[in-house]
């Protein structure tokens, strides 16, 4: 089932320097634990990811890199992708067995996600009384939330 086309937030891939400056810290500490380089490249990668909205696959990761005037090969995505999943920058979503999907997993407060099983299509929504109820169940634990994915699978009709 192939998905709607997502685009980023903006036609600029500049995002709020309170969000890239840490998670290009993340990365780089990750990068340096395996001996890896933060390289240009990498960079470019993940300041694109910071300005998508929603979920992305691999394939529009690259085309838009290279829309936006970026030299980078599908190998060097590829592996960056498992890079910053193993760093907890993003997160693979499963959406269907055919194709890979990837968010963001820092910075984002409560992420839901509607999925039609029909046509593929996903709207990312805010839900905050369970944003409220997450935190309740956190709280009785000691525990303090920093995020939550939940994905809901529906069918229009």
């Amino acid at each position: 089932m192939p998905l709607e086309p997502i685009k980023p937030n903006s036609t600029d891939s500049s995002a709020p320097n309170e969000l890239i400056e840490p998670l290009c810290a993340i990365f780089r500490r990750a990068l340096k634990s395996e001996n890896l380089k933060y390289t240009p490249e990498r960079a470019q990668i993940l300041d694109t990811i910071i300005a998508f909205d929603t979920l992305f696959e691999a394939d529009q990761l690259l085309d838009t890199l290279k829309a936006q005037g970026h030299s980078v090969s599908k190998a060097t995505v590829y592996r960056t992708l498992k890079l910053l999943e193993s760093a907890g920058i993003i997160q693979q979503v499963l959406v269907d067995r055919e194709q890979s999907h990837y968010q963001l997993a820092i910075g984002q407060t409560g992420n839901t996600l509607l999925i039609d099983t029909e046509t593929g299509h996903i709207i990312s929504t805010e839900v905050p009384e369970l944003i409220e109820l997450r935190d309740k169940i956190c709280a009785a634990h000691g525990l303090t939330a920093q995020a939550h994915k939940l994905q809901i699978f529906v069918s229009s009709n």
